[in-house]
């Protein structure tokens, strides 16, 4: 799950600490403060991180530890997220909703690939934002980010997709509910419209609660579904990069054939479908990816200028806007012509 490469030495963890530690304060600032005032988290770490940018100048202490946390611990969050994947969970829900579920993935990112062109922005900003909207928000954007060719402008675009997927989101939890009111959608339907077309984890199951623990369920478990397509989207991004050569005509640097992260949400899954992986240490997995998560974009927003970050224009704003549209009329269209 973790290659040799993201093991720090001894005398690395004394230089990675600071920054870490830094990265660990901030992002239990944002959960305090989420669970008081009912922001969401991953949106607070991220706004405090950018607030805390002169921590990751050249020359401070904190620097390597930031680099770090930003690049390695988000690998560890977005591996364990295998633990809560399995193959009963995706039988449960019955081949028609997963085949509405895989279909809006697939074409989202797709749109993506062609609105793109539109606003003038390139074919990684496409996969970047495509793939958040299509997968899991803020998890996947960090995913994918870590496999696209590295730019000057890579962190600046991550923070953008990051930021508005979770921005969407929170609007998403409050709007769509009284959507699927006015789309008469029964318990199922509504679950399967939440878990299908809203951004990340958490404001899924909020949407999907406040309507029924009926919704709720079934909207937590389309939610999973979407997120158990992060490693195959991801490991075929990095092959056709790979194999079309892209990275080298663009001048970034090559992305691993297999990323080690991906390897482990894989293996993870693989043991959690076999009744390997207990329920309670599935839970705790969970729980140490949501943290590992929250503590990685902290560190990514420290990294971040918000100066450059408000650089990325309204063309791109519109962009991610139109990619989550696509999204909702798809799946509403899907439930329709399956109901």
């Amino acid at each position: 799950m973790l290659t040799s490469t993201m093991i720090p030495s001894r005398s690395q963890i004394d230089a990675i600490f600071p920054g870490f530690a830094v990265s660990v304060l901030v992002a239990a600032t944002a959960q305090f403060l989420s669970d008081h005032y009912g922001a969401p988290a991953m949106l607070l770490a991220l706004l405090l991180g950018l607030a805390l940018n002169f921590l990751a100048d050249d020359g401070t202490k904190t620097a390597p530890g930031i680099a770090f946390t930003a690049r390695t611990v988000l690998r560890l969050g977005v591996a364990l997220l295998g633990a809560r994947i399995s193959v009963d969970m995706l039988a449960a829900l019955g081949g028609a909703s997963i085949a509405l579920v895989v279909a809006g993935v697939v074409l989202t990112i797709l749109f993506a690939l062609v609105a793109t062109r539109l606003v003038g922005r390139n074919w990684r900003f496409a996969l970047l934002t495509g793939g958040s909207v299509a997968i899991c928000g803020a998890s996947a954007a960090m995913a994918i980010a870590a496999v696209l060719p590295k730019h000057e402008k890579s962190e600046r675009d991550l923070v953008f997709t990051v930021l508005s997927v979770t921005v969407l989101s929170t609007v998403a939890m409050v709007l769509y509910p009284m959507l699927a009111q006015l789309f008469e959608f029964n318990a199922r339907d509504s679950g399967v419209f939440l878990g299908g077309t809203i951004h990340d984890v958490a404001q899924v199951v909020g949407a999907g609660f406040s309507i029924s623990p009926e919704t709720g369920e079934t909207a937590t478990l389309v939610k999973l579904i979407r997120v158990s397509m992060l490693a195959p989207v991801v490991l075929c991004f990095s092959l056709v990069i790979r194999a079309r050569g892209l990275t080298d005509t663009d001048g970034g640097k090559a992305p691993p054939l297999l990323p080690g992260f991906v390897v482990g949400f894989l293996i993870l899954a693989a043991l959690n479908s076999f009744g390997v992986i207990p329920a309670v240490v599935a839970d705790w997995a969970g729980q140490l990816s949501r943290w590992a998560l929250l503590i990685s974009i902290a560190a990514v927003g420290i990294k971040t200028s918000l100066k450059k970050m408000l650089e990325v224009g309204g063309g791109a704003i519109a962009l991610i806007v139109i990619e989550t549209v696509f999204l909702g009329v798809f799946v509403v269209a899907g439930l329709h012509l399956l109901g």
